[in-house]
């Protein structure tokens, strides 16, 4: 018996879901190629819709104050199974690093710690992850408990340097706000810090291998001092479970964290935060029945939810000690006691099925946007044989001279819509431009100059007047730069919306009206960053000027590497959006042009040879057959996709029970 079946099982129907997903937009791409409908524009997308699904992560990050019992809840959730504790746990602050438990396999099972005198330099966490040597590896020996469990506890360590030294990596203070207060200090001058900033474990466990990622994170004070954590780590998570001690409930540093850091003011993601009341054990009195210690209990789940503002379903008392003693003994009512399985329960019944919605969804999406262009190439070369047919069949019966009027006729339609390519390559130009001048305005370039600018005013002005004049000057350019962006985007779907209307009228191409670009998303990504920074703008200068100018220095380089993700995912978006815009005429164009002389060429032949007319139009007809049993093959395909996001997980008996 293992009570977290349910949830592993789950997991691993989603992973499934995920993989049939995959086949199924592969399944398309081939359909694509082998009926010649691909171009590199499908390819690419194809290519990046399957590696978004290949990479999907499901992130679970915990957070709590230390000797909260995260890292044993983490091990009775997860890890029960291997019969130890995974992560170290005992008392007093056994995780002094974010620690991020995932499984790689292009890398053996292995812990990486990244040294805390890389807090030094500027660069971020994110950015170390792409240079093998800043990090120094051990390697987990899967067939030695006693060994793996030596090499994990490095996530412990602790060492002794010169307060000077802490306060430039930022983790020391003096008075009542000393971020290192709960560690012991040594001699005068000197106080213990970690020795690693973060942790990477590479571990092949069943759930890790199916793409979940569970994040660890050391005490609150940590939110505030690592900015990787406040800034990406933590609001990238997609659940996100804060542990309380259930005999002190919301303490006033709890509050504080949770609704500078935690609570977030997007209702879609409140959902994911989940609030654990821990050590219920420490309430279970053998002088009291039953009745009341849940009584108890219940009593404070209600005060903490409404404490936090949050409904009392996403509060969950539990015992992550018991729990985790239970399933290794197999104690069944232990476990029931200790409450956990209604936790793993939520995760399972709710988290993953959310994630599943959102991934299917924006699958569909995709696949909607990439067969749209498909259908249409198809849809234009069935209006072209039905003009043909249209004007063949009525040659049926007339002499010569008809059929070569008619040919100049069409000669005639085919250099008028040549004269309107001349335009259509006017287009193009201005076109160009425009792009170049919207790129200009969210380029990574303008981004850099701008940072450059603001890091040296910072240097120049370690103070805070000049450092919060210099960092409302970088928020300010930013968004001024998205306002230029809507603004260029404006004018480019304005001018294209009355190209396709020109066209449609003049030529017959088909109606259509491209969509709009929105920099909203990306808006707001950067209000958030400004927000965090705003929060702790006020808490930083609360510290050491030494230490606080510091830890600004390294919230910055944080800052500005969020900043810069968010550029490459707008710049990823806007030329997406820029193909979507522009190649629907391309493709209704050239389409177009290709009809007019297939039908001038065939009527010419039908001109020199009268006998060629009904061989002629059997063979359009069949062209037609054909198409349309491509846009039915098409369909067919897409349904399938539909199908495989819609159909009920396939769980085992068990985990359905």
């Amino acid at each position: 018996m293992v009570p977290t079946r349910d949830l592993a099982a789950r997991f691993e129907a989603y992973s499934d879901w995920r993989r049939r997903l995959s086949s199924g937009v592969s399944a398309l791409h081939d359909w694509l190629l082998e009926q010649d409908l691909a171009d590199a524009q499908v390819d690419l997308r194809v290519q990046q819709l399957l590696e978004r699904l290949h990479q999907d992560k499901l992130i679970v990050a915990f957070v709590a104050e230390f000797s909260r019992g995260k890292s044993e809840l983490i091990n009775a959730i997860f890890f029960a199974d291997f019969g130890q504790r995974l992560l170290p746990s005992a008392a007093g602050r056994t995780t002094m690093c974010p620690t991020e438990l995932l499984y790689d396999a292009s890398r053996p099972p292995s812990i990486r710690l990244l040294p805390i005198e890389t807090r030094l330099k500027d660069a971020t966490v994110a950015e170390f992850k792409n240079y093998a040597d800043e990090w120094v590896t051990f390697a987990l020996d899967l067939a030695s408990a006693e060994k793996m469990g030596e090499a994990l506890s490095r996530v412990s360590q602790v060492k002794r340097v010169p307060v000077a030294l802490a306060r430039k990596y930022g983790l020391y203070g003096e008075g009542e706000d000393d971020i290192l207060a709960a560690l012991e200090h040594g001699d005068e001058g000197n106080v213990d810090i970690p020795c690693w900033r973060h942790a990477v474990i590479n571990f092949p466990h069943p759930l890790l291998q199916q793409g979940l990622v569970i994040l660890d994170t050391p005490g609150l004070n940590a939110i505030g001092t690592e900015p990787e954590l406040t800034l990406n780590l933590l609001p990238n998570a997609h659940a996100l479970l804060f542990i309380l001690a259930a005999d002190a409930g919301v303490t006033k540093t709890d509050l504080e964290v949770w609704n500078q850091h935690l609570a977030g003011d997007d209702p879609t993601t409140q959902a994911g935060r989940i609030v654990i009341l821990n050590k219920i054990d420490s309430l279970w009195d053998d002088l009291k029945s039953d009745a009341e210690i849940d009584a108890e209990i219940s009593r404070q789940v209600r005060n903490t939810a409404q404490m936090l503002s949050i409904p009392t379903s996403q509060v969950f008392a539990a015992s992550a000690q018991k729990a985790l003693f239970a399933k290794v003994s197999g104690d069944d009512a232990l476990l029931a006691r200790s409450r956990v399985p209604a936790l793993e329960a939520a995760l399972s019944r709710e988290l993953i099925p959310a994630k599943r919605d959102i991934v299917g969804a924006a699958s569909q999406g995709e696949v909607r946007s990439i067969t749209a262009g498909v259908r249409a190439i198809l849809e234009a070369r069935i209006v072209g044989i039905r003009e043909q047919l249209g004007e063949l069949r009525a040659l049926r019966g007339k002499n010569q001279d008809v059929v070569g009027h008619m040919m100049e006729r069409v000669r005639e339609e085919k250099e008028v819509f040549e004269r309107g390519l001349a335009r259509f390559t006017a287009l193009r130009n201005v076109f160009t431009q425009q792009t170049n001048d919207l790129f200009d305005h969210i380029g990574l370039e303008s981004l850099r100059t701008n940072a450059a600018r603001t890091r040296r005013h910072i240097e120049d002005s370690p103070f805070t007047r000049g450092v919060r004049g210099a960092m409302n000057d970088f928020f300010r350019q930013i968004q001024n730069e998205f306002v230029a962006t809507a603004r260029q985007s404006a004018e480019i779907h304005d001018m294209m919306r009355a190209m396709y209307a020109r066209f449609a009228k003049e030529h017959g191409i088909g109606a259509f009206t491209p969509p709009p670009f929105s920099v909203l998303k990306y808006q707001k990504e950067i209000e958030r960053l400004e927000r965090a920074y705003n929060t702790h703008f006020n808490t930083l200068w609360n510290m050491v000027s030494k230490a606080k100018f510091a830890l600004m220095k390294r919230f910055f380089e944080t800052i500005a590497s969020r900043v810069k993700h968010v550029y490459v995912i707008a710049n990823r978006d806007v030329e997406a959006w820029l193909k979507a815009v522009m190649s629907p005429l391309e493709t209704q164009v050239r389409e177009h042009h290709l009809q007019l002389r297939r039908r001038l060429d065939s009527i010419k032949r039908i001109h020199q040879a009268s006998g060629e007319l009904e061989e002629r139009i059997t063979e359009l007809e069949q062209q037609e057959d054909v198409i349309r049993a491509q846009i039915g093959g098409l369909e067919l395909q897409i349904a399938a996709i539909d199908t495989i996001v819609v159909a009920p997980d396939a769980l085992p008996l068990a985990a359905n029970a």
